[in-house]
């Protein structure tokens, strides 16, 4: 008979499938694939490995640097070459032989060390003693938030930041196209005051580039400091090093910030910081896509059909706002994981437990489905056309929203019960501009005041709302 385990490995032959995008488990790595291949270079276990071994290759050289460190001495030319091609040339092949050794050791920082000694293998006699500084005095810990700090400070710089202000650049520009387009507004989903077109959409671009700003500016640590903080290995080898000082350097020298006071790991506050300035974004960004998605649906856009695209597999006519939907799809499921990342990651047990090990490889997934959902809205934006007309007639009808400015101008003239009045006159009825007219001709404002307010129309009644969507 055939245990549990047994079974499935005969199903898992039987139905054996090649490892493909088509195949992937997350769509991130199939559906997505080609969207969030610039993430690769920076989230994947590949650029893990990758920023690991350039983190123990720099912290070697630097060590080689340091005249207190009397059993290292300075790296000849020929050793320091070995080693930036190390970092420079690391490519997927390398990765793999990593994974091999883990296959061995199960531990992967470990493995990071062992596959540097392999390829330095023929340099001790150029470099004594440079196997034994491998890794010196490091917990893995110290190895790792280091690898990760510089994986989100690049997929941040060059990727995220350029992708988000190309977004609010093309949402720019169509703000300050459509800034004259007077549009009705809805509070509470009933006509209220009148804006512009441009003008909501300039509102986004504010809001947006807020976040942005505040996204840039999440100070990112790090900690080089041993076991549990203390630089117990450290001043145990070389007491009179003033280890503190060189880690510091050490850290700066990778662009970060020193996080002095830490237990066996960096304690992630950043990290949770980081996760919670996306969120923020992301949720202005969703924002933004409900309410276009509306205005798709009212017809004051209209989304320009793509030759060969299929609406709906029954009805032909249909050009539907997918990129919107698929970005606020993917807002959900990007907020729901950088959500339990920004919770989690601050909180480990004593000195340290292995909880956050396995929530910090889900980072790429908190940050794919924002990058996805990213490319999706910015998709969706460059297929919309205003409906100039239809916006027309949904606005020009609505004589009830200028009952605002009729009775604000009443009491700027210290009409009694302005706004009474014109509630009773406009409220739960249908207004016309004749019913206006009237109401306005038998008022107590002074001539030239109802001249003024005859001439307004719904059109008209915009406020600042092209200047501010122009000056955004």
């Amino acid at each position: 008979m055939y245990d549990a385990h047994s079974l499935l490995r005969c199903i898992d032959r039987l139905f054996a499938v090649e490892i493909s995008p088509i195949t992937a488990l997350s769509p991130l790595d199939g559906r997505y694939a080609d969207k969030a291949a610039p993430l690769r270079r920076f989230l994947s276990e590949y650029a893990l490995i990758r920023y690991r071994v350039m983190i123990e290759v720099r912290w070697l050289q630097h060590l080689a640097d340091e005249p207190s460190i009397t059993d290292l001495n300075m790296l000849p030319g020929p050793v320091k070459d070995v080693l930036n091609a190390l970092v420079d040339n690391f490519s997927t092949e390398d990765a793999k032989q990593v994974k091999a050794h883990e296959q061995i050791t199960n531990h992967d920082v470990k493995a990071v060390e062992y596959f540097i000694r392999d390829k330095t293998e023929g340099l001790t006699s150029a470099a004594e003693n440079l196997a034994a500084f491998i890794h010196f005095a490091c917990t893995s810990e110290d190895i790792n938030n280091l690898a990760y700090a510089l994986m989100l400070r690049d997929v941040r710089q060059r990727v995220l930041l350029p992708q988000m202000r190309n977004f609010v650049n093309e949402l720019r520009v169509r703000a300050n196209r459509l800034a004259d387009q007077p549009m009705l507004s809805r509070t509470h989903g009933q006509t209220a005051s009148p804006t512009t077109l441009g003008k909501e959409l300039a509102n986004f671009v504010a809001r947006l580039e807020q976040q942005i700003a505040r996204f840039e500016q999440v100070e990112i640590f790090g900690k080089l400091n041993g076991a549990v903080g203390n630089f117990n290995a450290h001043v145990v080898a070389y007491p009179d090093t003033d280890w503190p000082a060189l880690s510091n350097a050490f850290i700066k020298s990778l662009g970060l910030s020193n996080q002095p006071y830490t237990t066996q790991i960096e304690p992630h506050d950043w990290i949770a910081e980081y996760a919670q300035a996306l969120q923020r974004f992301n949720t202005v960004l969703l924002d933004f896509c409900r309410d276009t998605w509306g205005y798709v649906s009212l017809g004051y856009f209209r989304s320009r059909p793509v030759e060969g695209e299929v609406g709906s597999s029954t009805m032909p006519h249909k050009v539907n706002p997918i990129d919107f939907e698929n970005a606020e799809g993917n807002l959900g499921l990007a907020n729901a994981v950088l959500g339990h990342l920004a919770g989690k990651l601050p909180v480990s047990r004593w000195q340290r437990d292995l909880t956050d090990s396995t929530v910090l490889r889900s980072m790429g997934v908190g940050i794919g489905h924002s990058f996805v959902a990213l490319l999706s809205a910015d998709r969706g934006l460059g297929k919309l056309d205003a409906d100039a007309e239809k916006i027309a007639a949904d606005l020009d009808p609505a004589w009830e929203v200028l009952a605002e400015a009729i009775q604000t101008v009443m009491r700027a003239h210290g009409v009694a019960d302005a706004y009474e009045q014109l509630k009773a006159l406009t409220r739960g009825r249908a207004i016309t501009q004749a019913i206006l007219r009237d109401f306005i001709g038998a008022s107590s404002l002074p001539e030239h005041e109802k001249q003024r307010l005859l001439k307004l129309t719904p059109a008209a009644y915009i406020g600042l709302a092209e200047k501010l969507a122009r000056d955004v």
